[in-house]
């Protein structure tokens, strides 16, 4: 049985390779295997969430299987290394709480995961005082964030210094 629980800066190690395996085995069935190398430069893990305290790992037997968390920055999405990041923090009166870089082991997809940890990250949220949260998903992503009360605001497309177009959607919710 898994747990989850904060994660920690000495699990990164850990954690980007689960982020990477993710993005290349869960969203070939949604993208070409070009754009599915050009998505890295716009997903993956921002250090800043752990160092707040709001990014969750999901633990089984010694190994994360699934990581995720919510934001009280303005960042939207990506990470460490993606262009355009912004760490100023939000106002739970009129903003929405920013739900970040979920990823579930690929052996593990479909199991409650990425569930729990959304429960997590709306308590979290919500305790903070935020009414909203928004987030950005992956074609890979929508079908969970839809079951979990989710509504898409926007599709978009987002362009990668490779020049190739990743479709994503900008999603909200109530809390």
């Amino acid at each position: 049985m898994w747990a989850l629980r904060v994660a920690t800066l000495a699990e990164v190690p850990e954690i980007r390779p689960l982020m990477d395996r993710a993005i290349r085995e869960l969203m070939r069935p949604f993208l070409s295997p070009a754009a599915v190398e050009a998505s890295v430069e716009l997903m993956g893990l921002d250090t800043q969430l752990i160092t707040d305290g709001t990014y969750f790992a999901v633990e089984e037997a010694g190994r994360i299987i699934g990581c995720g968390g919510w934001s009280r920055r303005a960042t939207l999405f990506g990470g460490d290394h993606t262009a355009g990041r912004s760490d100023a923090l939000l106002d739970p009166a009129k903003d929405a709480a920013r739900v970040r870089a979920m990823y579930t082991d690929p052996d593990h997809a479909r199991r409650g995961i990425g569930r729990a940890v959304l429960g997590a990250c709306e308590v979290a949220a919500r305790a903070e005082g935020f009414l909203t949260e928004e987030l950005v998903a992956t074609l890979a992503g929508e079908p969970l964030y839809r079951a979990c009360g989710f509504s898409v605001v926007e599709a978009f497309e987002q362009m990668t210094t490779v020049g190739v177009a990743i479709p994503l959607l900008r999603m909200t919710k109530r809390l």
